[in-house]
C-alpha cells in the first residue's frame, strides 16, 4: 500500500489520521516544508494548481515538466528522500478555459491532465465542475461534471500507461459541492455539502468511469473534495463546527475513501485535529504559509527602521505596495473599499493576495537588502521579542539561529506544526 491507501485504512479502524497538502511555489514555504517534513522523518505533499502551473505556463511561468524539475532540485539541494515527496495536481480540467467552448476548453484539459501525469505527478485532483463557454443557461449537470472528470482520468490512465511507472495515479474527485450558483457563504455561515450531493457525485462519476472501462482507476480514487463548513476571507474566519458537519462525516465511514477539504488555511489546531477525526483527512493550506512568511518579512523590516541608518534601509513594504499599486491584476477586483482600506487589505488581507508579487524583481531587490542589511548586524533579543515573540522564545531554547532567513523559515513552520499535529493522530483537546 501507498500512503494514501495506508491513511485510508487507518481512517477505516477510526485512527485520526490524514495528510496536509501544502499549496504554494513560493520557495521560503517550501524550504520551510521540506525542513519540517524531514524533522518528522514524514511524506511531504505539494500541489500545483491548474492556475500556478500548465501547458501555457500558468502564472508562475512553470509547465508541469517544469515544476518537477523545481520541486526536486530543491530535494536534492537539502538532501530530501525523494521517495518521501509526493506531487499533485489541483483543479485539473478545464477551470483556466472555462470561457471557451466545452469542445476546446475539454481539449486543453486534456493536455493539462497528459502533462502532469507525464511529468510523474502521482496525485491527480479531477474537476470539470464549471461551466464551459457554450453550456446550456443554469447550473451545470452534475452527470456533465463527472462525464468530463471521467474523460480526464481516461487521459491520466493512458499516460501511466504509457510511461509503466510501477506506482498507479490517485485520484480525487469532486469540488466544493455544491457547485458555484448553489450555496452562498457569507462571513457567518458556510454550510457544509449535504450528503444527498455528495452521494450523487460519487455514484455518477462512479457510473462515468465504469462505462469507459476505468473500474481499476475508480479503485483508485482516494478522496471527494466537499465543503466541510470552513472558509476565510479577507477580514473574516469561519471555524470549523463538528455538529454541522455530522451527517456528512458519518456518510463516508461507508465508503473506501476520505475527503479533502480546501481553504483551511488559519483553523485551530483544535479544529484541524476535529476535521481529520472526521474523516476530512487530507487538509490543503497555501495563503495561510505566504500569510506567515509576509508577518515574518514585515516583522524584520520594522525592526530595519530601527537599526539602519534612512539612506541604507530597504524600504520593502512601500516598495511592495508601489509594485502593488502599479500592476493591480491580482488585487483589484478582490478588494473593495477606499483607498485606506485598500491598502491596508494589499497587506493584512487573510487572502494574502501580496503572494502573488513576492517574485517581481523590484521586490526581490529590496529583499535582498533587508535581509543583507540585518545579516550585517546583530538584532537585539529585545526587538525579537518585541515583534516576534516566538521566535524570542526558540532562540532563547537554543532551537533557533538568530538569522533573517532562519526567523523567516520558523514562523512558516509554526503554521505547519499545526498541521503536523492534526495529521498524526494526536490526541484531541475537546476543552476549547
Amino acid at each position: 500500500m501507498n500512503l494514501f491507501d495506508e491513511m485510508i485504512t487507518a481512517q477505516k479502524h477510526h485512527e485520526s489520521r490524514g495528510i496536509s497538502s501544502i499549496c504554494s511555489a513560493h520557495p521560503s514555504v517550501l524550504s520551510a516544508a521540506f525542513s519540517h517534513t524531514r524533522t518528522h522523518k514524514s511524506t511531504l505533499l505539494i500541489e500545483s494548481t491548474c492556475n500556478q502551473v500548465n501547458q501555457y505556463g500558468g502564472y508562475t511561468g512553470m509547465t508541469p515538466p517544469d515544476f518537477v524539475t523545481y520541486i526536486h532540485a530543491m530535494a536534492e539541494q537539502i538532501k530530501f528522500p525523494k521517495q518521501n515527496l509526493i506531487l499533485g495536481g489541483d483543479h485539473l480540467g478545464p477551470e483556466v478555459w472555462q470561457e471557451e467552448p466545452a469542445e476546446i476548453a475539454m481539449e486543453k484539459a486534456r493536455v493539462l491532465v497528459r502533462d502532469y501525469v507525464d511529468a510523474g505527478y502521482q496525485k491527480i485532483h479531477l474537476d470539470a465542475s464549471m461551466k464551459l463557454g457554450d453550456d446550456p443557461v443554469g447550473p451545470l449537470a452534475i452527470e456533465v461534471g463527472a462525464e468530463r472528470a471521467a474523460e480526464l482520468a481516461r487521459v491520466a490512465e493512458d499516460s501511466w500507461n504509457r510511461h509503466g511507472r510501477e506506482e498507479a495515479p490517485r485520484y480525487v474527485i469532486g469540488s466544493e459541492v455544491p457547485v458555484p450558483g448553489g450555496a452562498k457563504e457569507s462571513e457567518n455561515h458556510a454550510i457544509p455539502t449535504s450528503v444527498s450531493a455528495a452521494e450523487e457525485t460519487l455514484l455518477l462519476t462512479k457510473k462515468a468511469f465504469y462505462e469507459r472501462g476505468l473500474e481499476s482507476a475508480w479503485e483508485r480514487v482516494i478522496a471527494l473534495v466537499v465543503q466541510p463548513g470552513v472558509e476565510f476571507g479577507h477580514d473574516f474566519i469561519l471555524d470549523y463546527d463538528p455538529e454541522a458537519a455530522q451527517a456528512l462525516s458519518r456518510y463516508i465511514e461507508g465508503k473506501n475513501l476520505v475527503y479533502e477539504a480546501h481553504s483551511t488555511d488559519y483553523q485551530t489546531l483544535t479544529s484541524l485535529q476535529r476535521m481529520v477525526r472526521d474523516h476530512f483527512a487530507i487538509l490543503k493550506v497555501g495563503p495561510a504559509l505566504t500569510f506567515a512568511y509576509r508577518e515574518a518579512v514585515f516583522a524584520l523590516a520594522m525592526m530595519e527602521k530601527i537599526l539602519v541608518t534612512e539612506l541604507q534601509r530597504s524600504n520593502l513594504i512601500e516598495v511592495l505596495d508601489q509594485v502593488m499599486v502599479s500592476n493591480p491584476i491580482h488585487w483589484q477586483k478582490y478588494y473593495q473599499g477606499d483607498s485606506t482600506q485598500q491598502r491596508f487589505a494589499r497587506f493584512y488581507s487573510f487572502s494574502d493576495r501580496c503572494r502573488y508579487y513576492w517574485t517581481h524583481p523590484t521586490i526581490q531587490n529590496a529583499l535582498s537588502s533587508l535581509l543583507n542589511n540585518l545579516r550585517n548586524q546583530s538584532i537585539p533579543l529585545s526587538l525579537i521579542s518585541q515583534f516576534l515573540p516566538a521566535q524570542y522564545e526558540h532562540i532563547r531554547q537554543g532551537k533557533l539561529a538568530p538569522s533573517p532567513q532562519e526567523i523567516i523559515k520558523d514562523k512558516i513552520i509554526e503554521v505547519l506544526e499545526d498541521y503536523w499535529a492534526a495529521t498524526s493522530d494526536w490526541d484531541i483537546d475537546e476543552s476549547g
